[in-house]
């Protein structure tokens, strides 16, 4: 990921999750040091419907590393990605109300893994047709889809409807940070602003981790029910 002397690149990723949410056991300070390893200059925490843990990330960022605070939230349609976050976002209602209350906040929004059966994905439930103003980008490559028509599905949708694609780890552990990401030349994703701006002029580097690698997060599901702290999701109230 290096780049040459006197450019401005920007290598980063839009979707990882940290031990807050309840389906990974990486802790903040050590998603945050993997992501400035692996050459990573920007990296979304999105833990599952809270924000405390990008907060986290955020403090134990590295030099050169910036975090943006996101969250992964589980609306009544699929779930969301909401970027520049202040306030945690309340689950379990409308994606059309999730996605205003991100407005509200200077937020930007995405759709993960839109096409992923095996995943609380917006088309289970609704036609992501009614969504295609609303939202920011969708993840025409996640790494953690399993198979590769959940991937070209996506890519083909947000060509034919004009949206950018973006490519994500949605890394649940360190050896997951990084295996993919996008660049952009000339724009800062480090806010809003910048963000959009360069999801208008990004390049895609799709990767995968192993099986093995993915295989932990049941694992890691077990340990948080079994431990029954603040690893399992909170009530956020509306």
């Amino acid at each position: 990921m290096a780049s040459p002397a006197g450019s401005r690149r920007a290598f980063f990723d839009l979707h990882c999750h940290t031990s807050f949410s309840f389906d990974s056991l990486a802790r903040p300070r050590d998603q945050v040091r993997a992501a400035a390893a692996s050459g990573l200059t920007h990296l979304a925490i999105t833990d599952h419907d809270r924000i405390d843990g990008a907060l986290e990330a955020r403090d134990h960022a590295p030099d050169g590393l910036t975090v943006i605070v996101g969250e992964e939230v589980k609306t009544a349609d699929g779930d969301l990605i909401c970027l520049f976050l202040e306030q945690p976002l309340a689950p379990g209602r409308p994606a059309i109300e999730t996605i205003a209350a991100a407005r509200e906040q200077g937020g930007l929004v995405g759709v993960p893994h839109p096409f992923d059966r095996y995943r609380n994905s917006l088309l289970r439930t609704s036609s992501l047709t009614s969504f295609v103003g609303l939202i920011d980008w969708v993840e025409t490559w996640n790494a953690r889809v399993v198979g590769r028509s959940g991937n070209e599905k996506a890519t083909d949708f947000a060509l034919e409807h004009h949206l950018p694609g973006v490519a994500v780890s949605d890394a649940h552990s360190t050896l997951e940070v990084g295996v993919a990401y996008n660049i952009v030349e000339g724009a800062d994703p480090s806010t809003a602003e910048g963000l959009l701006l360069a999801l208008s002029k990004l390049e895609l580097v799709p990767g995968r981790a192993s099986y093995f690698v993915r295989g932990l997060t049941p694992i890691a599901k077990g340990i948080n029910r079994a431990r029954g702290n603040i690893r399992v999701r909170p009530t956020i109230t509306p």
